[in-house]
């Protein structure tokens, strides 16, 4: 049986009017509708011009660097030595949810990732939820990347010149400062480099990635030389509760791979490279993410990793016990963790700009500027957004916002393959999941699983913020969609 209102593949067949309150929530976008507009934009369209290894180092740019750099210091404490387990977790989550993204993009290559597999395949109103929580995910995961760069910084600045940022001016409210500064430039710089283009931008993301990689193989080459297996006796000393709920925080770093798909439009041959770039990007840095915390955590106790996200380069100055090795890694995560607020940055506005298309946010988010073939007022609008909120928001309930959103958007692209199966068989897929619906049902029990693991607190901001953007769509969406007139 076909979607309600989905053409047969190739038809040039429109989408049947709804009626009703309940059959307007759940109209759903053909999937040869979604794939015709990749790319156009108002007054234009983006620039196909990734290949595989462009989107791959996108898919690593915004993860390989966010759980290790930043915020496994917040992680540590819940878990203890058993932080090395939230990581495969967390690894294992993203991996059955990667499986239903390499599906989802080959088949339905566009920008708007998770946002448009559920408006193809669950209607309107769950794309909408879907598409409100990239937003939570993607801005506020700048924010708190942006964050932690702003403390690597200042170890780079104390380790050369012997000064670093003051306080009020390097941390936000409730962090013991007024204003974090250093966050607020990263996203800046990150916008200067995607207002110049696609292409231009992963360049500079492919550079930065090469020097994160060094830098961790670097960590783990001399980290390892401080290693005591004492440190890992009480392994699991918060046990599986502590587990888990430290894999809930992390998974905060799996991202990445989301971020690849929602470069959809700009890819050259989008069907054929986005899965194997997505399952790529997620081996190699899983790997490196185990690797590095089973270094860490050898090397340092674990009720010692506290209000530091600059955890890495302490590690390095008290195993050699020289400046130079702790500010050498301080100097590469900063470049690191600006890779991550780039690429996560540009996830966000493509997500915007498929939305935009679509007639739920704003036309602005999808204007097209003709000389760079890129959303130029969207990238401004969301860079000074994120920049306002990494200054503000301390990093701990950053990434647990992060984390919940991703979640719950993961949980949905899960479903959605299942639906897509079922429904639309007769599509082309450049990859399909094995054992499905088995393994989309374990991405979907392991995301519900560790949003359960997660605190009450950010339950809460999560709700409000499904509240607020509920409204919105009822407010503004419901009535403005483009699949709206054709019911009038």
């Amino acid at each position: 049986m076909l979607d309600q209102g989905a053409p047969p593949h190739g038809s040039s067949q429109t989408t049947p009017p709804a009626t009703g309150v309940g059959a307007r929530l759940m109209r759903r976008k053909p999937v040869e509708h979604l794939v015709a507009e990749g790319g156009q934009g108002e007054g234009g369209s983006l620039r196909r011009s990734l290949g595989l290894w462009q989107l791959t180092m996108i898919s690593i740019g915004a993860t390989l660097g966010t759980g290790i750099f930043v915020v496994l210091g917040e992680a540590v404490p819940k878990a203890g030595p058993a932080v090395t387990l939230s990581f495969v977790i967390a690894g294992l989550t993203a991996l059955f949810s990667a499986l239903s993204y390499a599906e989802l993009a080959g088949t339905i290559p566009v920008a708007g990732s998770s946002y448009s597999y559920a408006y193809a395949t669950m209607g309107e109103l769950i794309a909408w939820v879907c598409g409100w929580c990239l937003v939570l995910e993607y801005g506020v995961s700048v924010a708190a990347v942006a964050v932690g760069w702003g403390e690597y910084l200042n170890e780079l600045l104390d380790g050369t010149i012997g000064v670093t940022i003051p306080a009020a001016l390097s941390a936000p409210p409730g962090d013991g400062g007024v204003f974090n500064l250093p966050a607020l430039i990263v996203v800046l710089l990150a916008m200067a480099f995607l207002l110049g283009g696609a292409k231009e931008s992963a360049r500079a993301n492919t550079v930065m990635v090469i020097v994160k990689i060094a830098a961790l193989v670097m960590f783990c080459a001399i980290g390892v030389q401080g290693f005591r297996s004492g440190n890992y006796e009480n392994f699991m000393p918060l046990g599986m509760a502590g587990v888990s709920a430290a894999g809930a925080t992390l998974f905060f770093s799996y991202i990445g791979f989301d971020a690849a798909s929602t470069a959809g439009e700009e890819a050259k041959n989008a069907q054929r490279d986005l899965p194997r770039a997505i399952m790529l990007s997620l081996v190699i840095v899983t790997a490196l993410y185990v690797l590095v915390a089973a270094v860490a955590v050898g090397a340092k106790p674990w009720k010692n990793f506290t209000d530091s996200e600059a955890a890495l380069a302490q590690i390095m100055r008290e195993v050699t016990g020289q400046t130079f090795w702790g500010t050498l890694l301080a100097f590469c995560a900063v470049i690191a963790i600006a890779s991550v607020v780039l690429t996560v940055l540009y996830g966000q506005t493509r997500i915007l700009f498929a939305m935009s298309r679509d007639g739920l946010v704003p036309k602005v988010f999808s204007r097209v500027h003709p000389k760079t073939k890129t959303p130029r007022a969207n990238t401004l609008i969301v860079s000074l957004f994120c920049g306002v909120l990494a200054a503000a928001i301390p990093l701990g309930q950053l990434a647990d916002a992060t984390s919940i959103g991703t979640l719950f958007a993961f949980a949905l692209v899960n479903v959605a393959v299942v639906v897509l199966r079922r429904t639309r068989p007769d599509m082309p897929r450049t990859f399909r999941v094995p054992l499905s619906p088995v393994m989309p049902a374990l991405g979907f029990g392991f995301c519900i699983w560790m949003m359960g693991s997660l605190s009450a607190v950010t339950w809460v901001v999560f709700g409000v913020w499904m509240a607020v953007g509920l409204v919105f769509y009822f407010v503004y969406g419901y009535r403005r969609s483009r699949l709206a007139p054709s019911e009038k």
